[in-house]
């Protein structure tokens, strides 16, 4: 009963069929046949035509006032749109571990903010296997991770590559003469670690420290005990935790050995009571990614927010 609401809407607007008609660049006969279908399907007359000017029925009347409101709602939502493609209005869900909830994706959300200060960007801290389901549940639009969640059903934007990293209390006599395969925070920041002249440990000479682990569904946790195992040990696990800055911490405190990224040394600052060295092996190095739903509808935030990454 609403289709052709635009040809009653400019009778009553000008009171005259005739000036419509020019208005609307159509025919008065036809303006008269679109108003009739429209009054047909009603049931009820919207114009007394035996008034000049033509003026509203007591429907008429109702009819138009659903008109306005029904203009409304679209011209309120063609505004939203025009918002929204110029990135003025919409949301943006983002999801990462503690380590790069805490120090990756807050200045990558701060620079977004700055870009498009309208966006509200909702972030969750959570471990891989939440995250996972939370993005294919719907409930966020982009995870980063360092764990590879696979392409089948979900897709994905390399955001950096990172290397594991060997992190040893500093009072563990392990370290004794070992000194030339020590590295400095300062290399692991600026990459000079990965040069071929700096050599990695052997993990055989930390066989009888205790390590901490993460627990099993995590990427580090599988890539800590294939080294382990490629170079013969058998690690005494003392702790089995969730999250790499936690393990960090406990090694900080003096507890035990833990596998760490650079991109943990980077974000933090060094601490005096913990030695470096680098490790070897394809299990060393992975990708960080940016993931998303696959079929999932691209919105102009995250399409914005993927873009300023690979800037």
């Amino acid at each position: 009963m609403f289709r052709g609401m635009e040809y009653v809407y400019e009778v009553y607007r000008e009171k005259s069929f005739s000036k419509a008609a020019r208005n609307l660049y159509i025919s008065q006969p036809a303006l008269s046949a679109a108003v009739r279908r429209v009054e047909e399907e009603l049931n009820s007359p919207i114009f007394d035509r035996s008034r000049n000017p033509v003026g509203l029925t007591e429907c008429g009347e109702h009819y138009i006032v659903a008109v306005e409101k029904i203009m409304e709602v679209q011209n309120n939502f063609k505004n939203y749109m025009a918002d929204f493609q110029q990135l003025k209005t919409g949301n943006l869900a983002v999801g990462g571990s503690n380590l790069f909830s805490s120090y990756v994706l807050p200045p990558l959300m701060a620079e977004f903010t700055k870009r498009y200060p309208k966006i509200r960007i909702h972030l969750l801290e959570e471990n891989s296997e939440n995250l996972r389901q939370r993005l294919l549940e719907g409930h966020l639009d982009l995870v980063i991770d360092n764990y590879d969640y696979g392409e089948q059903i979900l897709s994905r934007q390399l955001y950096s590559r990172e290397h594991l990293l060997l992190a040893v209390p500093r009072g563990f006599s392990a370290n004794r003469g070992k000194d030339a395969w020590q590295i400095s925070a300062e290399q692991i920041k600026d990459g000079t670690f990965l040069q071929e002249a700096i050599a990695p440990v052997d993990l055989k000479w930390f066989e009888k420290e205790p390590f901490i682990f993460l627990k099993a569904n995590n990427d580090t946790n599988v890539r800590a005990w294939k080294l382990c195992q490629h170079a013969g040990v058998r690690p005494d696990v003392l702790l089995q935790l969730d999250q790499q800055m936690t393990s960090y911490n406990v090694t900080c405190s003096g507890m035990g050995i833990s596998f760490i990224s650079d991109t943990l040394v980077r974000c933090v600052q060094p601490h005096p009571d913990v030695i470096f060295y680098k490790l070897t092996g394809e299990e060393t190095e992975r990708s960080v990614h940016f993931y998303w739903k696959k079929g999932k509808y691209m919105t102009y935030a995250m399409k914005a927010f993927l873009q300023m990454i690979i800037e």
